[in-house]
């Protein structure tokens, strides 16, 4: 984990008393870093805002329980807080049992994290651990052989988010779609739309078990008829229909897309990787290494010199490419183009490929550390407990327009990311098109909505004007700004592990914690300078709730 501000200076302080313990107990302390000092947040309050387990590691060596440990460790760490620029900053240190080191800041420095919060208004936030380093990350890549379906679009939202994540933690992202725009796939379905189009002109013919059935053929079809009439009638090459419906598909993918606010920086094609020459100029590349042979009339990649379990064909006895061959020439061409660091989100489906495609990676010459994919799991809609089925345009699948048309863009961006990227989604529609508190985006929109209205009423008074923070002493408004303080770290925790649901649940916990605080105490009252404060302090929840609403590509609402 990275830390900054006061999480760094405490590590160095605990560091420095780790070691004098250590030398006291007479305990040599490894050289790597296994006893390096590492801080968390603790799940409850009771336990600190920031907590180390620095004693339960160090225990066996210094010989004693993981508690005792921890109790004189703190008695140094106090001795040396008190002549360090800390002392002012931490309220209380206190050993609990297993074994953890729990800190509770000051009511001073909590009052500090308002006027830095008003300082960076929309960056609070935002750190440069990323150091620029580029960084694509490639999501969504549907084959156009269809529209976009449900599944897309949860891997758009976290693709989307993921990617507004990292730029807020200082890399260089580049987001890219990967356009299969050609093999068998891209044939069927122009085998599909032409005898569709073939039926539009009095000629029946029969239709492939493995084509393209939902009604949205018979719409590319009939498009292709009203421009072409029976021009086309009899032709036996697919080449135009599958031109024609790649169009017709791309353009079908990118309004979806851009109506759930996902905007991609490159679109990459297949077909342009191949007619460059650089799927052959990458398979050559991997013969003079020694990773390609030939066996039983096909080429082989020698994956199993990465782990893999099995060697894997790339070119077909036939002589047609596997999908692995231009996979691999396009991950080389990532890095060429000067990537540092290469994420790809892919389907359940895609689950058995991960291993063959990090040994390409590392067959290319690059370490594997630099690649990651994440497995976003399927997502289900319901009403009523009964899994909807509602689409009459696709077919089998429910697709991603028929969610926005349902429930709207920022339910369905923030649903998809309700729960970890791992775990399968289910989300109930009646509940999300409420207007309540059972409704998880309605709950947090409305206390953005709420806070604005307060402002309003305050005369347009905000975090920004001069307050006295040291007026903020109930329980409820200390426990806002300790969760406002841990909004750069969950942030931080989101991009490190690559989960935006990180994010979302921390906005659930802060919207709940502020209309608790509303429900208790006045903002705009009779004493003026209690007041003001509030504002402030309201103020400061909401550009924390804006911030984290924008990444997570949701809207901003000032009235509801």
């Amino acid at each position: 984990m990275y830390y900054g501000g006061i999480e760094q200076e405490i590590i160095s302080l605990l560091e420095g008393s780790v070691k004098a313990v250590a030398a006291d107990l007479g305990v040599g302390l490894p050289p790597s870093n296994e006893l390096k000092v590492e801080l968390d947040i603790p799940k409850e309050r009771a336990h600190g805002d920031i907590a180390s387990n620095i004693a339960m590691r160090m225990s066996k060596l210094a010989r004693k329980s993981p508690l005792d440990l921890a109790d004189i460790i703190i008695s140094r760490f106090r001795k040396d807080l008190s002549n360090s620029t800390l002392v002012s900053s931490i309220g209380l240190v206190e050993a609990k049992a297993p074994g953890f080191i729990n800190l509770f800041l000051s009511d001073t420095y909590l009052h500090g994290v308002l006027g830095r919060i008003a300082k960076e208004g929309s960056s609070y936030g935002n750190s440069d651990i990323g150091k620029g380093i580029k960084l694509q990350i490639e999501f969504v890549s549907a084959n156009p052989t269809g529209p976009l379906t449900i599944a897309h679009g949860r891997q758009a939202a976290i693709g989307d988010s993921l990617a507004n994540i990292l730029k807020c933690l200082g890399y260089d992202v580049t987001r890219e779609y990967y356009l299969n725009d050609e093999g068998n796939q891209m044939n069927m379905l122009g085998n599909s739309i032409r005898i569709r189009y073939m039926a539009l002109c009095g000629i029946e013919l029969p239709f492939p078990e493995d084509g393209y059935k939902g009604t949205y053929v018979h719409d590319v079809a009939k498009l292709f008829f009203d421009k072409f009439g029976e021009k086309y009638k009899g032709e036996k090459s697919i080449d135009v229909f599958r031109e024609f419906g790649l169009e017709w598909m791309m353009a079908d993918i990118r309004k979806d897309l851009e109506d759930f606010g996902v905007k991609f920086d490159v679109w990459f094609s297949q077909r342009g990787l191949r007619e460059s020459g650089k799927v052959d100029e990458t398979l050559q590349s991997l013969r003079e290494k020694g990773y390609i042979y030939e066996r039983e009339g096909a080429v082989w990649f020698r994956s199993t010199d990465f782990g893999d379990d099995k060697d894997r064909v790339v070119i077909k006895s036939d002589g047609s490419l596997t999908y692995l061959a231009p996979d691999m020439a396009y991950h080389r061409e990532k890095f060429a183009r000067g990537f540092t660091r290469v994420i790809d989100i892919w389907g359940p489906d895609h689950h058995g490929y991960v291993p063959r495609m990090k040994a390409a990676i590392q067959a290319l010459g690059r370490p594997v550390e630099a690649f990651s994919v994440l497995i976003v799991q399927l997502a289900s809609l319901y009403r009523a407990g009964q899994q909807v089925k509602m689409s009459t345009r696709a077919g089998e699948f429910v697709t991603l327009r028929e969610v926005m048309d349902e429930v709207g863009k920022d339910v369905g961006r923030f649903c998809f990311t309700m729960r970890r990227i791992s775990s399968h989604l289910d989300f109930d529609i009646d509940i999300v098109k409420k207007e309540s508190s059972e409704n998880p985006v309605f709950y947090i929109q409305y206390a953005h909505a709420r806070i604005w209205s307060i402002l309003d009423y305050a005369g347009g008074m905000s975090a920004g004007d001069k307050f006295n923070p040291a007026l903020l002493k109930e329980p409820e408004e200390i426990e806002l700004i300790r969760s406002l303080r841990q909004f750069p770290l969950i942030v931080n925790l989101s991009g490190r592990h690559l989960e935006p649901y990180m994010i979302l649940q921390y906005m659930q916990d802060l919207a709940a914690m502020f209309h608790s605080f509303y429900n208790k105490h006045r903002v705009v009252g009779d004493d003026a300078d209690l007041s003001g404060a509030r504002i402030a302090l309201v103020d400061c929840v909401r550009i924390v709730l804006a911030n984290g609403l924008r990444l997570l590509g949701v809207s901003l609402p000032r009235k509801m």
